[in-house]
């Protein structure tokens, strides 16, 4: 396995890291990962390690405000603050394996902006892959409260309103341990702005995700707290993809990729993949 990192100039020239791992042979097809909030690309180390020695090409971003990328902890000015890099990223990838076929792999927070970023790039792709996508506005948040955190997004964009239950990433406590313990992973409240922002972008993607035609594999853990699961379900209905799978791990937790029973979910996604190389 070959290892490489390097950085880019995003919006508003801040540096945008980005790294990849390559098989030792020629890839069979590229994906690009896409994490969630708070993390980084270097937590998909399981990813990784399960399919760059099946002859994949994986590529991964550190959003604004994210990892190794610059820009304040978890901020930005507006949603495309995420997928404007994305786009740049994606052509780099292009440039360097031209006709290789490409997925894109949205975890989470992750799999908002992937959807987001689908309803204008999916004909970049060969088909996309969302895990436990954050794409619906969770039931237990009024218009009021929408209201007041685009007023708080104004106003106060820093304050903090949201904390991550990290006990509810995955069982496997060891997971758990080392997300609390690294230093990349952003361990406070999410911003006023933040919170808006992907508010925003769950109102586009429910409202125009008929437009996505792209084959699909969605994901999820029917046990997880941190992202509804009717979200997953929700693509998967009204998505126009013709050519689209929901798989439903049966009391998995939020991240499926570092639950103790993954090597299920991997053997699901890699024939998914086959299948459309």
């Amino acid at each position: 396995m070959k290892h490489s990192e390097g950085t880019f100039q995003g919006v508003r020239d801040l540096k945008i890291y980005h790294q990849a791992w390559l098989p030792e042979g020629k890839p069979r097809a590229a994906i690009l990962i896409v994490h969630g909030l708070g993390e980084h690309s270097g937590r998909y180390a399981n990813v990784v390690n399960r399919f760059v020695p099946s002859g994949f090409a994986l590529y991964g971003i550190d959003h604004i405000g994210h990892g190794k990328s610059g820009g304040e902890r978890e901020m930005l000015a507006r949603f495309e603050d995420f997928t404007e890099p994305l786009a740049v990223y994606q052509k780099m990838i292009a440039e360097a394996h031209p006709g290789l076929p490409l997925f894109i792999y949205g975890h989470s927070m992750g799999g908002l902006i992937t959807a987001f970023y689908l309803l204008d790039h999916q004909k970049e792709f060969t088909g996309a892959i969302l895990s436990a996508p954050a794409v619906k506005i969770p039931q237990n948040i009024s218009a009021l409260t929408v209201t007041l955190g685009r007023v708080f997004s104004t106003i106060a964009p820093k304050m903090g309103l949201i904390q991550l239950d990290a006990s509810g990433i995955s069982r496997d406590d060891a997971v758990v341990k080392a997300y609390n313990n690294d230093p990349l992973v952003f361990h406070g409240k999410t911003a006023a702005r933040l919170s808006a922002e992907m508010l925003r972008a769950m109102m586009r993607v429910t409202a125009e995700v008929e437009k996505i035609t792209l084959p699909l594999f969605i994901l999820q853990g029917s046990a997880d707290y941190l992202v509804d699961p009717d979200a997953a379900k929700m693509v998967y209905e009204k998505a126009a993809s013709v050519d689209k799978t929901l798989k439903l791990y049966d009391g998995l937790f939020h991240e499926v990729h570092n639950e103790p029973e993954r090597e299920v979910m991997f053997n699901d996604l890699e024939t998914w993949i086959n299948a459309h190389i």
